[in-house]
């Protein structure tokens, strides 16, 4: 035992000797791990949420400023039953006829303040400030020198609108968004665990809501109660969402900005980083509801309306955020971010891009009003023949504002984007994207209603006779749609919407205290 203890307090002296000889081979890999690349924990910029009551650091805030523009361009057809030659044959529609092309040009400016309320829990707020938006109609291939693309159809209807058309340059505050972030799982936190962080965002219109104009016109702006387009309201306008308005004389109104709705988005966003790459997905949803009786979307809240809501917006990500160089000392870091967005756009009434050409029309067609009810007829109303019904005078007038049914369709964009953080509180991102959206009808709806088919005689033109005799048997196939418009709804008179491509540069600035 005294041997071998000797021996072992030998070679301990002898191990320490050469250390101390050569301390380079001693500290060789405490220097290798110093020198190794460490990189940031802190997620990427899509998932990243500004927290509070963290060690050393009780209370954050981030002021930034973004900026969008956007160019878009669409073609704009109609169906036809024209029968000729690379238009209509053997008996169907198509919508092979050019209208026109669609152009719009925005521009966007985007207060945001984020604050956090405690560890991976943030409450925000933005301000979209649309700077400029600019749209108009030019012809496309000839258009504009053939009558028929935008006639109204009946005797004596003219047009529905002239080509070249442009509406007027609108600014303003588009809504006030208030929301909530929280990460629920953080990976600087536990690296073993992803990054994933929900959240829910309100969104109010502030301002005046949208209205129909036509930049060529004068009055420019007119309410829908105008049906002579000469500044003076129907006499006999009565009803809700702004339409007891004779009292005020002139009717023209400003253009406005905003979509007269309240929103309510919710969003979810998951990500693991590996080193120096991140990819991450995530989802939103949104549902928008009129707000307030100057929006034009209570027009058609009506018994026999179809479609009178704006569609549900939903939007499926996939991206990779790639980290190629940080200086944790120093909080810098350069970030990539490549990422595609599909996006479903449910049926529902909205502004279209024939929205403004549509609703400052003066073709009778659209611009008269009609009845939101039918009534039984009865001998006093001089009922003959298969008359069973006539329009109730007592209910409310139904008007066309420029708001159509679209059609359900979906949209996919592809952005890329640089984010360098400068420094531990100043950071800026650039980025582009392109967006296509599927081709779909503008102008859809349906002449019948036919959730409601108990009462035939308040049917109007939605009934239907069978059997002989005197006194035939009679049934409904719903009531009649007080927003539909034969002109533009009838199969054969509808608008479509076909190669829309959209085109967007965006950054931002983020102040972090």
């Amino acid at each position: 035992m005294a041997l071998r203890t000797s021996r072992l307090t030998r070679l301990t002296a002898w191990t320490a000797l050469v250390a101390a000889s050569f301390p380079c081979v001693a500290l060789a890999d405490d220097q290798k791990e110093r020198l190794r690349p460490r990189v940031m924990q802190e997620p990427g910029e899509v998932v990243d949420v500004i927290d509070a009551f963290d060690e050393g650091d009780p209370f954050d805030i981030a002021v930034s400023v973004g900026f969008q523009y956007l160019s878009k361009r669409a073609r704009i057809l109609r169906e036809t039953p024209i029968f000729e030659p690379g238009l209509t044959n053997g008996g169907f529609t198509s919508r092979t006829m050019n209208v026109g092309q669609f152009v719009g040009v925005s521009s966007v400016l985007t207060p945001r303040v984020d604050i956090g309320l405690y560890k991976d829990f943030a409450l925000y707020s933005r301000i979209p400030i649309t700077l400029s938006d600019e749209q108009r109609i030019d012809d496309l291939n000839g258009s504009a020198a053939q009558a028929a693309v935008v006639a109204a159809g009946g005797s004596g209807e003219g047009a529905l609108f002239s080509l070249p058309f442009r509406s007027p340059t609108r600014s303003g505050v588009q809504y006030v968004a208030v929301g909530l972030d929280y990460s629920i799982l953080n990976q600087a936190r536990d690296a073993t665990k992803p990054t994933w962080t929900f959240g829910l965002e309100s969104r109010i219109s502030v301002g005046t809501p949208m209205h129909a104009c036509n930049i060529s016109k004068e009055p420019k702006c007119t309410h829908a109660g105008d049906i002579n387009r000469n500044g003076q309201f129907d006499a006999s306008v009565t009803g809700k969402n702004g339409l007891q308005l004779e009292s005020q004389g002139l009717s023209s109104r400003s253009a406005g900005v905003t979509r007269g709705t309240v929103g309510l988005e919710a969003h979810s966003w998951i990500s693991k980083r590996i080193k120096y790459v991140e990819p991450y997905g995530g989802f939103s949803a949104l549902a928008e509801f009129q707000q307030g009786e100057e929006s034009d979307f209570g027009t058609t809240d009506l018994q026999g309306a179809l479609v009178n809501h704006p569609p549900i917006v939903g939007t499926v990500s996939l991206g990779l955020m790639v980290h190629p160089w940080e200086n944790r000392e120093k909080f810098s870091r350069l970030s990539f971010d490549f990422r595609f967005d599909g996006t479903y756009h449910s049926e529902g009434r909205d502004y279209s891009e024939l929205f403004d050409a549509l609703g400052s029309s003066s073709a009778p067609s659209l611009r008269s009003p009609k009845w939101a009810r039918f009534r039984g007829c009865v001998a006093a109303d001089g009922c003959s023949g298969e008359t069973i019904s006539v329009v109730d005078e007592s209910s409310q007038k139904s008007y066309f504002t420029g708001l159509t049914v679209v059609e359900a369709y979906g949209s996919y964009r592809a952005s890329s984007s640089l984010t360098w953080r400068i420094a531990e509180h100043v950071k800026l991102n650039f980025g582009v994207a392109t967006r296509f959206d599927q081709a779909h009808g503008i102008s859809h709806d349906q002449p019948c209603n036919p959730n409601f088919k108990d009462n035939p005689y308040e049917s109007g033109p939605c009934h239907f006779t069978t059997g002989t005799g005197p006194t035939p048997a009679v049934g409904a196939t719903g009531i009649p749609n007080p927003a539909y418009r034969p002109t533009i709804n009838a199969v054969g008179r509808r608008f479509f919407v076909d190669e829309s491509t959209t085109y967007e540069i965006f950054a931002r600035g983020v102040v972090l205290f």
